[in-house]
């Protein structure tokens, strides 16, 4: 078995003008990430989905209070929509699947859909 030391591997040149001494300059670059794009969860008015049925989706799937869900639900009523909650893409996503599935299984005709806020 050989005992040698093992060589350090020789480095380039350095250009002509330049130190040779063995030292390197590294900028630190900040790099910012921006948050992830919020959606909004949107139920729509129709005219057969019961005012009580629309309260209990926004509390069961929205996590809201029967108060507030009653103020949800009388936008929804008044002004033809209504934002249930923000969330990122996916669950926002979730959420809509979830609503159109309950609605459906009830026999109701809601409408959910996301978008994203500006």
């Amino acid at each position: 078995m050989a005992t040698q030391k093992p060589k350090k591997p020789e480095l380039p040149a350095a250009p002509p003008g330049t130190s040779s001494d063995d030292s390197m300059v590294v900028e630190r670059l900040t790099q910012r990430v921006k948050p992830p794009q919020m959606y909004q969860v949107v139920l729509l008015n129709d005219d057969f989905t019961p005012m009580e049925f629309v309260v209990q989706v926004i509390q069961e799937f929205f996590g809201k209070d029967r108060e507030t869900a009653t103020q949800i639900m009388l936008k929804i009523h008044l002004e033809g929509k209504g934002i249930c909650g923000v969330y990122t893409r996916d669950v926002a996503h979730t959420k809509v699947e979830q609503v159109l599935q309950a609605s459906r299984h009830a026999g109701h005709p809601l409408q959910c859909l996301s978008e994203p806020v500006e």
